[in-house]
C-alpha cells in the first residue's frame, strides 16, 4: 500500500473553525448546442479537431478540475484532488444534460465533490442555474416560473437534495426575480458589487432607517445582505469580490499557484472572502488554471495561515445577514448599462473590432419575442382544451424533462381525463415547442460581437423548432414573422449579409423533414457499416428520435425499402417507404433519396443528401472516418503482428532501412508491436521507429491509443500490473510520450490503495515515498 499525501480528517474538519474563511465559485455554463430535433450536438467546426465546444472545453476544464494534478518539485504526481469537493460551483443543466450522456466519469466527480462537501460543512458546494440561461428581467413571469422550477427540479434530480443558492444568467436580476426565486424556496443568491444600491442595519421593529448609498468602493462585501421583498419573503444575496475575481479571470494570477494563493491569503480575514469567475477560467481560459487553483485549495485544506474553506450555504447558517440591501433593478454583472447587451448596440462587446456594430441585438429580441408572444398565446389555447392547468403543466414540465417523474405520472397529474392518444401526443408537442421557444432566449446569443456566430444561429435555430411544433398543432406559420423582424438585422462581415440572408443559407436547411431524417439514418448506417441486409432491419438512434430501417432489395446502385420515425416523448410513428439511387461517382451524399408517405396526399418527395445542414454531414463523416481508420488499423495490426519480425539488421554502411518509405507507411502498428513486446529488441529496428516518429502525423493518435490501451488493462477486474509497466516502458524506449491521463485517473480512484502498486504508480508519472 502506497501513501499519498491526501487530507487528514483533521484538515477536512478545520472548515467549520474559527479563522479567515474564502469561498471560491466557478459558474460553469455553456450554451444550448443540441440539434432540436435529433437532441444531439452536431460538430461545430470552430472547436475541431474537437468535435465540439462542449467536448473541448470539457476536456481542457470540467474534467481537470475532476482531477487536478498536484505535482511535486520533480513533476511526479502527489495527489489527482477532485476541486468540486472543495470549491462552490453551479453548472447548467443543459450541459449537465450532455455531459451525464458523453462524459459519464467527470460528470460522477462533480456529483462526489457536492456530497463530499455535505459530508464535512452540513451544506452542499453546488448551487442550481437559471434551466436556459435567460436573462431573468427580460423574460414574462410564466418564463421566469418555468425556468426556475425547472432548475430546481433538474438539481435535485442530479444532487439528491434541494438546491440552497440559485445563480441567476449573467447574475441579471430585478426584484421581481428574487421574488420568485424565494417564493420556490431558494436562500441566496451571488451578484456582483456594483449591482448594490443602496445598504442598512437590520434594525429591530420601530428602528429608524439607515440607508446608505452602496457602490464598489464603500461596500462590505464579506457577509450576506437580506433583499426584502413583497409580502414579507426575503432573501439573502452576496456579494463577491470584483477585483480578486477580475484578477483571476483576466489578469493573468493563474499563471503561478503560489501567486494565486499569496492573493487569497493575504486578502482573507475577517468575514468571508468570496470570489466569483467563470468556472472555464480554470483550464479553458487560462491552461493549468485548474493546477493553480487546486494549489491554493489544498493549502486553505490544510489550514495554512489559518485560511479555512466555506460554501455559501455553509457560512449562511452560522453568519445569518446582519445589514440589508436594495439592488439596482435590471442590473447585471457582464453589462455596465444593466441588461441592454441582450437587446440594444449598448457598447458592450467582446472584441470592439472597428467598424463593427451590435445593432443586430435589436432585431434580434424582438423578432424572437414576438414569435414567443404568439407561442404563448398558442399554448395556453390549445393547452386549455389539454391540460387541468395550462400554465401549471408548463411549470412542473421540468420534473418530466429531469426524470423525478415518468412520463404517465405526469399525464396523469396534469392532463385532463379521458384523452385520445392523438391529443396526449398534441400536450407532449406543446410541452417540447415551450421547451425549445426557450431555448432561443439563452443569453449567449446577445452577448458576443455578431449575428453569425454560432450562438445566434442556434437561438434561430431553436425558434424554428418551436415554430415547427406550433403549426403542427394547429397554429399559424410564424416564419414571416421573425423574418419581418430579422431582415432588419445584418451581419459585421459583408460576407454574411442580412439577416433573410442568414436565414435562408444557414437556418431553413437545419429543418428537419421526414426525407431528410431518413437521409440522415440511411448515411449513418452506411457510413457505421451497418446497413442491414435485404430483409434485414437497423437502427439509427439519437436522444430525440430513432429510425428503423428495413431494406427489401438492392441493385445497381439502387437500394429500396421502408422505415419508421419514433419521437421521444410523442407517441405514433411516422411511416414511409424509401428509394436510394447512388451515383457510380460523386460519393453516397451525391445520390437520390425518393420517400413516399402513405398518410401525406403529395407523391413522393426526393431529397439529395448534399442539402443537410453541415453539421449533419459533418456528422456523418465522422462516423466513416472512424470506423475507416479503425479497420485499416486492425489490418495493419495483424499485418505487422508477423511482418515486424521480417525487419532486418542493418549491413555495412546501412543507415536507414531498404524501402524505408514503404516501412515509414507501417509506422504507427510497428510501433504497437514494439509497444506490445511482439517483437524482439533490436537496436536498428528501434533506432528506425524513433527517427521515423519524430514530428510524425500519427503520433498523438498513437500516444491516445497506447493509453487507452494501458486504461483498459487497468479497469480488468484483477489488473495485470506487469503487463501495464511493459507497456509504459516499451513506449518510452521508443520516445513515445503516451497519454496517461485517463489510466491515472482510474489509477487513483481504484487502486492506488492496493498492495504490491508501488512500481506501477512509479511508472504512471505518481510519486512514492
Amino acid at each position: 500500500m502506497l501513501h499519498f499525501p491526501i487530507p487528514t480528517q483533521q484538515e477536512a474538519r478545520n472548515t467549520m473553525g474559527d479563522g479567515k474563511k474564502i469561498c471560491i465559485h466557478g459558474h460553469f455554463y455553456q450554451p444550448p448546442r443540441e440539434d432540436p430535433w435529433m437532441d444531439t450536438i452536431f460538430p461545430e467546426g470552430s472547436a475541431a479537431p474537437a468535435k465540439h465546444w462542449n467536448e473541448r472545453i470539457c476536456a481542457e476544464s470540467y474534467a481537470p478540475l475532476a482531477w487536478a494534478r498536484r505535482l511535486d518539485g520533480s513533476g511526479a504526481i502527489v495527489e489527482l484532488m477532485n476541486c468540486y469537493e472543495w470549491m462552490s460551483f453551479n453548472f447548467g443543466p443543459t450541459l449537465l444534460t450532455w455531459m451525464e450522456r458523453q462524459a459519464p466519469d467527470t460528470y460522477a466527480r462533480i456529483l462526489e465533490g457536492d456530497a463530499a462537501s455535505m459530508r464535512r460543512l452540513g451544506h452542499g458546494n453546488a448551487i442550481a442555474q437559471i434551466y436556459h440561461h435567460v436573462i431573468m428581467p427580460l423574460a414574462t413571469d410564466l418564463e421566469r416560473r418555468a425556468e426556475i422550477a425547472w432548475a430546481l427540479a433538474d438539481f435535485e434530480a442530479r444532487f439528491k437534495r434541494p438546491a440552497e443558492g440559485m445563480w441567476l444568467s449573467e447574475a441579471a436580476v430585478d426584484t421581481a426575480t428574487l421574488d420568485l426565486l424565494a417564493q420556490a424556496g431558494v436562500r441566496f443568491t451571488i451578484l456582483a458589487p456594483r449591482q448594490a444600491r443602496e445598504v442598512a442595519d437590520i434594525a429591530p421593529d420601530g428602528g429608524q432607517e439607515n440607508w446608505t448609498p452602496a457602490n464598489e468602493g464603500n461596500l462590505d462585501i464579506r457577509e450576506p445582505y437580506l433583499v426584502e421583498l413583497p409580502e414579507g419573503r426575503s432573501i439573502a444575496v452576496y456579494f463577491y469580490n470584483g477585483p480578486l475575481s477580475q484578477a483571476v479571470a483576466f489578469e493573468g494570477v493563474l499563471a503561478h499557484g503560489d501567486r494565486f494563493w499569496s492573493w487569497l491569503s493575504s486578502l482573507a480575514g475577517q468575514g468571508l472572502l468570496a470570489l466569483a469567475t467563470d468556472g472555464e477560467t480554470y483550464g479553458h481560459h487560462f491552461k493549468f488554471g485548474e493546477m493553480a487553483l487546486a494549489h491554493a485549495l489544498s493549502q486553505a485544506r490544510a489550514g495554512v495561515d489559518g485560511v479555512q474553506i466555506y460554501n455559501y450555504g455553509a457560512y449562511l447558517a452560522a453568519h445569518p445577514p446582519k445589514r440589508r440591501a436594495r439592488i439596482h433593478e435590471s442590473s447585471s454583472w457582464s453589462c455596465a448599462h444593466g441588461v441592454e447587451r441582450w437587446r440594444s448596440d449598448c457598447g458592450c462587446a467582446t472584441e470592439h473590432k472597428p467598424g463593427w456594430n451590435q445593432r443586430w441585438r435589436k432585431p434580434l429580441r424582438e423578432g424572437l419575442r414576438a414569435v414567443k408572444t404568439r407561442i404563448d398565446e398558442h399554448y395556453l389555447r390549445t393547452g386549455a382544451e389539454l391540460f387541468k392547468d395550462a400554465e401549471e403543466a408548463l411549470v412542473q414540465y421540468g420534473w418530466a424533462l429531469c426524470g423525478l417523474e415518468d412520463d404517465a405520472a405526469f399525464e396523469e397529474a396534469h392532463f385532463k381525463k379521458g384523452l385520445t392518444a392523438a391529443k396526449r401526443a398534441t400536450a407532449w408537442k406543446l410541452l417540447t415547442m415551450q421547451k425549445w421557444a426557450l431555448s432561443s432566449f439563452a443569453s449567449c446569443a446577445w452577448f458576443f460581437d455578431d449575428l453569425g456566430r454560432i450562438e445566434p444561429l442556434n437561438a434561430l435555430t431553436y425558434a424554428l423548432r418551436a415554430m415547427g411544433l406550433a403549426k403542427r398543432t394547429g397554429a399559424e406559420d410564424l416564419e414571416p414573422l421573425l423574418l419581418a423582424h430579422i431582415g432588419q438585422a445584418s451581419s459585421n462581415d459583408h460576407a454574411l449579409g442580412s439577416g433573410l440572408d442568414i436565414w435562408n443559407r444557414e437556418i431553413r436547411p437545419r429543418r428537419e423533414t421526414t426525407e431528410s431524417i431518413l437521409a440522415q439514418a440511411l448515411l449513418s448506417l452506411w457510413a457505421e457499416g451497418r446497413l442491414p441486409q435485404p430483409g434485414g432491419t437497423a437502427r439509427a438512434q439519437w436522444p430525440g428520435l430513432g429510425v428503423d430501417v428495413t431494406l427489401t432489395q438492392t441493385g445497381p446502385n439502387l437500394l429500396t425499402g421502408t422505415a419508421s420515425i419514433t419521437w421521444t416523448r410523442e407517441s405514433g410513428h411516422d411511416d414511409c417507404a424509401w428509394r436510394w439511387e447512388r451515383p457510380d461517382c460523386g460519393g453516397p451524399m451525391a445520390g437520390c433519396l425518393q420517400v413516399d408517405q402513405p398518410s401525406q396526399k403529395s407523391g413522393a418527395k426526393c431529397i439529395p443528401a448534399s442539402y443537410l445542414a453541415w453539421g449533419k454531414r459533418q456528422a456523418i463523416a465522422l462516423s466513416w472516418v472512424r470506423r475507416a481508420e479503425d479497420d485499416s488499423w486492425r489490418a495493419q495490426c495483424e499485418e505487422t503482428r508477423q511482418g515486424a519480425h521480417l525487419f532486418q539488421p542493418y549491413r555495412e554502411a546501412q543507415t536507414t532501412q531498404t524501402a524505408a518509405e514503404r516501412w515509414g507507411r507501417l509506422w504507427s502498428a510497428l510501433c504497437w508491436q514494439w509497444i506490445l513486446g511482439e517483437v524482439e529488441p533490436g537496436g536498428d529496428f528501434l533506432q528506425f521507429l524513433e527517427e521515423l516518429g519524430q514530428g510524425h502525423p500519427e503520433r498523438a493518435l498513437l500516444a491516445s491509443r497506447a493509453g487507452e490501451h494501458v486504461l483498459a488493462l487497468l479497469a480488468q477486474p484483477e489488473p495485470d500490473l506487469k503487463a501495464v509497466r511493459g507497456v509504459i516502458s516499451q513506449a518510452r524506449t521508443a520516445n513515445l510520450e503516451l497519454n496517461l491521463h485517463a489510466a491515472q485517473n482510474l489509477f487513483w480512484a481504484r487502486l492506488r490503495n492496493r498492495p504490491g502498486v508501488r512500481e506501477t504508480a512509479q511508472a504512471l508519472g505518481f510519486a512514492v515515498s
